[in-house]
């Protein structure tokens, strides 16, 4: 028997989803996702120049193990910003968030580039380098996950898929450019530059594109779908509470999926760095520049695949994804070995391949799993515990991996298992694409 619908849910379907083109909606939440993974990213690129900046007493490999774990320590924070800022979003709305976010981030970016080395500072320099990194776990916990709710909000259920994937655009091409702006410096300045101050440049060179964000989301009017909830007065209150409660499997699956989309795309956004130019020995300024390559054209792809998605459904499209890791990363890994760096290239673009199918609809996943009322504090909750469980990890476990096995393809099976988590779970879910959201 089919369950009727709610006065409710007939009165936010009703709704014209908003006044606002969806182009501007998803573009302007897009880019608050730039930012905040082209400031993730470049830490992650410049670990072996921050390794001798932050921790010059250790060992080459210590070093970039200890850098490799303040990275991770980010992490940590991201669930405590995704309760705080999914409580606020789900109370007070969406935009006050989105500004809230991309302002913090901007701060702390901006003291990271001021900040004393180990030379100047001793061991202050690097408990301020992990105190930085935790406030901006905190902030980055939700922003993300802010901007997929937001645009799942204002974007025509048959569309969803498609304007959903510009967030992760957003993600892919702050992350080329973190990639060329490291390939960039490498070009400019010698080593012992970066190490002496160059490598302050990309962490302020991020204010600017701050201020710009900002700017743009102030314009920005709440989700329609948010407002209906104030004007009926079903606002929750306690919407951790709520979740916890009452929609713990789409949580846990949520949580399972991210696992794996954050442990797959930190092993190209950081990892596959790593492995070519420590471990490899490739030329770290064109390793730099084709990591901006793979991740731009990922980028540009993703509205394609997220198209696709709107068309023929979301659930078997990001299977076949996932299952592609599994085929692909050890191939490609492989062909990287080879010590051929053209053919390395083609094999890292390959390796990016799957990236841009899982990473174009994951968000919008996410959205649909849970009801409006507690949709932003549902994403942040199971997509924060996914980036501690994959993205904290993975770019450790893989260059441990290496160094104790011996075996450089060794982190593709790292990247199996992620995957077949993820393909698990996507079993378990409901495909409801071109479907409204539910309230």
């Amino acid at each position: 028997m089919t369950k009727e619908p709610s006065a409710l849910q007939l009165l936010i379907d009703d709704q014209p989803e908003t006044g606002q083109s969806p182009w501007k909606v998803s573009i302007v939440a897009g880019m608050g996702s730039a930012v905040e993974y082209y400031d993730f990213a470049i830490y992650g690129l410049l670990a072996s120049t921050l390794a001798k900046v932050f921790f010059p007493g250790l060992s080459p490999l210590e070093a970039l193990l200890s850098t490799l774990a303040v990275f991770a320590s980010a992490f940590v924070m991201r669930p405590l910003g995704g309760v705080f800022f999914g409580r606020l979003g789900d109370r007070r709305g969406r935009t006050v968030t989105l500004i809230a976010t991309v302002v913090g981030i901007g701060i702390v970016s901006g003291i990271v580039g001021i900040l004393p080395t180990h030379e100047q500072a001793g061991v202050l320099a690097p408990v301020m380098l992990v105190a930085c990194r935790l406030a901006q776990g905190f902030f980055a916990g939700g922003e993300v996950s802010g901007a997929a709710t937001y645009i799942s909000e204002c974007t025509p259920a048959d569309k969803r898929g498609f304007f959903g994937a510009f967030n992760p655009a957003g993600v892919a091409i702050g992350l080329a450019s973190a990639a060329a702006m490291a390939g960039t410096l490498s070009l400019l300045l010698t080593p012992e530059e970066m190490v002496e101050w160059g490598w302050r440049i990309p962490f302020l060179s991020c204010i600017p594109f701050i201020v710009l964000t900002l700017w743009a989301r102030m314009k920005l009017e709440d989700s329609p779908k948010f407002k209906t909830l104030v004007e009926s007065n079903h606002v929750v209150k306690a919407p951790v509470r709520e979740v916890l409660r009452h929609y713990r499997k789409p949580l846990i699956l949520a949580t399972a999926i991210a696992f794996a989309q954050n442990s797959c795309a930190y092993l190209g956004i950081v990892y596959l760095n790593i492995h070519m130019t420590r471990t490899l020995g490739y030329e770290p300024g064109k390793v730099f520049w084709l990591m901006a390559a793979c991740q731009l054209a990922a980028g540009l792809a993703m509205p394609s695949f997220g198209q696709l998605s709107d068309r023929i459904g979301r659930k078997h499209l990001m299977i076949i994804g996932y299952a592609s890791y599994i085929v692909i990363i050890p191939t490609s890994m492989h062909l990287m070995g080879l010590a051929s760096f053209a053919l390395a290239s083609v094999a890292c673009m390959l390796a990016f391949v799957p990236f841009a199918i899982t990473q174009a609809q994951g968000y919008t996943v996410y959205s649909e799993l849970f009801p409006t009322r507690v949709r932003y504090t549902g994403i942040a909750l199971s997509f924060n515990m996914g980036a501690i469980l994959g993205g904290a990890t993975t770019p450790y476990i893989c260059t441990w991996l290496v160094s104790n096995t011996g075996l450089n393809l060794s982190p593709a099976f790292w990247v199996a298992f992620a995957a077949t988590v993820s393909i698990i779970a996507l079993s378990k879910i409901k495909d409801v694409a071109r479907q409204e959201l539910v309230n």
